[in-house]
């Protein structure tokens, strides 16, 4: 049964951001596998279902000082997720569940520091809000890594556009792990918007 408009946005599950990757967080595999089970096993229940990437210069590009040899792991980072490669594709479990479907990838973060899967275009350059508005989607459930940057950038965001926020934690994998999450949801929770 659809849920009408009712969208899933999985934020940046690629192979850097899990484990084994250039820019790894625990957890990510696990994520990683969570999210593939959930979009095979409830067809029907999102009207839609997204993936947003990061996907960057190479250097000598520093994507706008994202890209640092001695990253301060706040503001800047080491290479992760270059355009192109192996890092930047999705992890390997979604494969099977996206070849089901037909779900748009939005693309943020080359040649600056993105964080919201909104900043982000898809192939066709049409942003993520432009895509949900012609859905009709008014709600979404937000769910990748990591929890306390591009998941919970892109969840603010969202709720910021009017969107009925949610963030599914069983699915988030956060750099400063499960507290983390919590603080981000906490932080979703206390944005008032008009």
């Amino acid at each position: 049964m659809s849920l009408g408009h009712l969208a899933l946005i999985v934020v940046d599950v690629q192979n850097d951001f899990c484990e084994d990757g250039s820019l790894a967080v625990a957890g990510g595999n696990a994520v990683a596998e969570a999210v593939a089970w959930t979009i095979k096993h409830t067809r029907g229940a999102y009207a839609e279902v997204v993936f947003t990437k990061d996907w960057h210069n190479a250097l000598p590009d520093n994507n706008g000082g994202h890209f640092s040899a001695t990253p301060d792991f706040v503001d800047s980072w080491p290479v992760h997720c270059v355009a192109g490669t192996r890092g930047a594709d999705l992890h390997p479990t979604l494969a099977e569940a996206r070849d089901a479907y037909t779900m748009p990838i939005f693309r943020k973060g080359q040649g600056k520091p993105d964080y919201s899967g909104f900043q982000g275009t898809s192939s066709s350059e049409q942003s993520l809000h432009e895509f949900l508005q012609k859905a009709g989607i008014d709600e979404v459930h937000i769910v990748g890594i990591a929890g306390d940057y591009c998941v919970r950038q892109t969840a603010l965001d969202a709720k910021r556009l009017g969107y009925r926020t949610y963030l599914l934690p069983s699915m988030i994998a956060s750099v400063g792990g499960p507290e983390a999450t919590a603080a981000a949801q906490e932080e979703l929770d206390s944005l008032v918007t008009v």
